[in-house]
């Protein structure tokens, strides 16, 4: 109890024990003791006096006022206006002070220039005069709710901040011309959002609107949307934290708060933002409309925006990487609408955007190609969804390729040749075919390709007439080969095995015999039927027509007839 005393000794001060009257009742919020006098307080707050009025005892002498909007400081603010005292009303206390004196009833109609008045002249005359002033009132109201709400303090904040951010957005008053983003970044998101709304009610352009939500999605997730690289210095562990499950709230709201217009946002931003989504588990929803945002404009898309939705923050793993797939599934559905709307063949032609974009897939590729726990299905599930038509040449892709193939060494010839099915060897350049003749991690069939195709163009003597025969040609002649080289080399295994199991029957029987006429006899026999086989497989060879056998082909490749340009090099 004397510690309670001693504290409201501390919070009171010389103000009241200066009266020459002793006190006689104490008031406790919270914490706090206050020793003051009856007649002081019921003076000015009418809910003073009913609660001294209507209680069961015939003298009070402590009530309880822990309830009271603003705690103890707001209290003693409030009791040193009943003293007369003065005390100073800012922009920071002044809706706390509102509050209180609703709560105490200390309003002009229980008594003339009371707290209620005070506070209510203050708000217009200086608090609300200004978008600076406005907010920090509006960022006090946070802990005032629903009283400050019900009182409108609330509402005259959001609609005086938000005449005077519009006013800025136009015609700025100082520099930079969007300091009026940073102002706003100091509101909870439930007042920001507020804040938002009014502005779309007033008919504010969406690129006024971006620009506050911009900066304060960069302010309030300050440790997510911060790198806009995708390659974080340090690593952040996902989780069902209050932090994160406060994140992932504002987030959200953020999200629901994007205007209409697609283009008001730049895209590393959005990218920004979705890898958040990802990161926080957003909601569903969430997720799909920045993908669909994301999708609209990714013509704009760079090979680091991509990158940014692709990794974890310390750029070591992968995302699940269907949030691109639906991004670049989208864009392309869109494409083929605009081509049908304009009576075009999406087959044949495509747009500069979508060719734009075929290439950054490609090299988006080649970035990701080197992490081992990317599957063939997500590599080729990407690469193919890029029409064919959109790649003039298919060197990156090629490259892309290359290197994953060089980061998956342990892949069978099934696999490599899966992993080049997306690729169409006869759209490489000159330097990449050249390139891929010598590459020992390609299949047998796109070496084949390359090395066809260059052998017909020579014969035809490049001439563009013969490009689209040529074509059918090599591939026609490909694959017969490539069929052809299995069945050899099935040929030679079945020979090789033949001749050892004669050769064993051989040494078993030669032994057990003499140098007669028999054992000369049963051994012509054996080179009798050898020579059958032989024979046999003679027929069989597939080679013999004047192709050659390209299992026997060198890391270093036959000259063509070209002379060699820069190497293609990717290694």
């Amino acid at each position: 109890m004397a510690n309670r005393f001693s504290l409201a000794m501390e919070r009171t001060g010389q103000w009241v024990f200066s009266q020459e009257i002793s006190t006689d009742i104490i008031v406790e919020v919270g914490e706090a003791n206050f020793c003051l006098h009856k007649f002081m307080l019921v003076a000015k707050s009418n809910h003073i006096r009913k609660m001294i009025l209507e209680s069961k005892e015939t003298d009070l002498t402590r009530i309880n006022l822990s309830d009271i909007p603003g705690g103890p400081e707001i209290f003693e603010k409030a009791a040193k206006f009943c003293y007369g005292v003065n005390f100073e009303i800012t922009v920071h206390n002044v809706a706390a002070l509102r509050c209180a004196a609703e709560y105490l009833q200390m309003t002009d109609k229980y008594c003339d220039a009371n707290l209620a008045g005070r506070t209510e002249d203050f708000l217009s005359q200086v608090a609300l005069t200004t978008l600076s002033g406005a907010l920090v009132v509006l960022k006090s109201c946070e802990d005032l709710l629903p009283m400050a709400d019900d009182l409108g303090i609330v509402r005259r904040c959001v609609e005086i901040a938000t005449a005077k951010a519009c006013v800025e957005a136009n015609f700025p008053s100082r520099s930079p011309p969007n300091w009026w983003t940073e102002e706003l970044t100091i509101l909870d998101i439930g007042f920001f959002e507020r804040i938002v709304a009014s502005m779309k009610a007033r008919g504010a352009k969406g690129l006024t609107l971006a620009s506050a939500i911009i900066t304060y999605t960069e302010r309030s997730l300050r440790d997510l949307v911060r790198d806009h690289s995708g390659n974080g210095a340090r690593s952040l562990e996902s989780g069902e934290s209050d932090v994160r499950l406060r994140q992932r709230d504002i987030l959200e709201a953020i999200v629901a708060l994007l205007p209409v217009e697609k283009s008001a946002f730049p895209i590393n931003f959005l990218c920004c933002l979705l890898r958040t989504a990802i990161f926080l588990r957003a909601d569903s929803r969430c997720k799909s409309e920045l993908e669909k945002r994301v999708s609209v404009i990714l013509e704009h898309v760079t090979v680091d925006d991509l990158l940014v939705l692709s990794f974890t923050y310390d750029g070591e793993r992968l995302f699940d990487l269907e949030s691109v797939r639906k991004i670049i599934s989208g864009f392309v559905e869109r494409e083929k609408n605009v081509a049908v709307f304009n009576a075009g063949d999406f087959k044949e032609v495509c747009s500069t955007a979508m060719q734009r974009v075929a290439k950054t897939i490609d090299a988006y590729l080649g970035e990701i190609a080197t992490y081992a726990d990317l599957s063939i299905s997500k590599f080729n599930g990407i690469a193919n969804l890029v029409p064919k038509a959109a790649r003039k040449v298919d060197d990156d892709l090629y490259r892309a390729i290359d290197i994953y193939l060089k980061a998956h060494p342990n892949l069978d010839e099934i696999e490599r040749e899966k992993v080049c099915s997306v690729m169409d060897p006869l759209k490489l350049s000159y330097e990449a075919r050249v390139h891929a003749s010598q590459n020992k991690r390609l299949p047998v069939q796109i070496v084949l390709h390359a090395l066809y195709y260059d052998q017909l163009k020579l014969r035809s003597g490049g001439d563009d007439d013969h490009k689209a025969a040529d074509a059918v040609t090599t591939r026609n002649q490909v694959q017969a080969d490539t069929s052809l080289v299995k069945e050899n080399e099935e040929l030679r295994t079945e020979l090789l095995k033949m001749k050892m199991y004669i050769q064993d029957i051989k040494k078993g029987h030669g032994q057990g015999q003499g140098q007669g006429g028999t054992s000369s006899k049963s051994s012509g026999k054996k080179i009798t039927f050898f020579s059958s086989m032989s024979k046999t497989l003679g027929k069989l060879n597939p080679f013999k027509h004047g192709s050659k056998d390209t299992l026997n082909i060198e890391d270093g490749m036959p000259d063509l007839t070209k002379p060699r340009r820069r190497r293609f090099s990717i290694s």
